[in-house]
């Protein structure tokens, strides 16, 4: 399993911003010697890392770190990645669209992180969706929450307000799938 390095570039800065450069420096020093060397040179953004030395593993790091274990410092940590990646150009594109819209393209949008993958919307609604992850051999609850917290802040990006996102099904949790219960106004 893999992912892109633009999944994976906005978590130092995110870890900066959140708890400055004492508490990203605590936090490299957790890494395996891997992650570290990778996230004290430049994180190319086109280019694909193993996932669970690069991803998984550093943000369980970031949870325990400043969350208590808790998972929320995943969901915190794709909220700041999708603010990072809905930027600029694409902002346009995200504020254009409407919530249904956005929501059909993610289909497209998770493979181009993570790979493989596949993402299936399983029922829309002018208020809400289901979608469903179909395929991600790696899935763990890091992961779940980190796109979970992407999925908010996407759709808060768009203009919709009240977002809630649920994960209803979680194949951590020993569920056949992963899957997403969302809602707006």
């Amino acid at each position: 399993m893999e992912v892109k390095g633009t999944a994976v570039a906005a978590i130092p800065k995110f870890i900066e911003d959140k708890f400055g450069k004492e508490g990203l420096n605590k936090w490299l020093d957790s890494l395996s010697p891997t992650a570290k060397n990778l996230y004290c040179q430049t994180v190319l953004s086109s280019k694909w890392y193993p996932m669970n030395e690069i991803l998984v593993e550093p943000t369980n790091q970031l949870c325990k770190l400043f969350y208590a274990g808790s998972s929320k410092g995943a969901w915190e940590a794709g909220r700041y990645s999708a603010n990072h990646a809905l930027n600029g150009v694409l902002k346009i594109f995200v504020k254009m669209g409407t919530p249904n819209f956005i929501i059909s393209r993610a289909t497209s949008i998770l493979p181009t992180f993570y790979n493989p993958s596949e993402l299936k919307v399983v029922e829309t609604s002018h208020k809400g969706c289901v979608i469903r992850i179909t395929k991600f051999p790696e899935l763990s609850s890091v992961v779940e929450n980190r796109i979970a917290g992407w999925i908010e802040r996407a759709l808060e990006i768009q203009g919709c307000k009240s977002v809630v996102v649920k994960i209803s099904k979680s194949v951590t949790k020993k569920d056949d799938n992963c899957e997403y219960s969302i809602s707006w106004n």
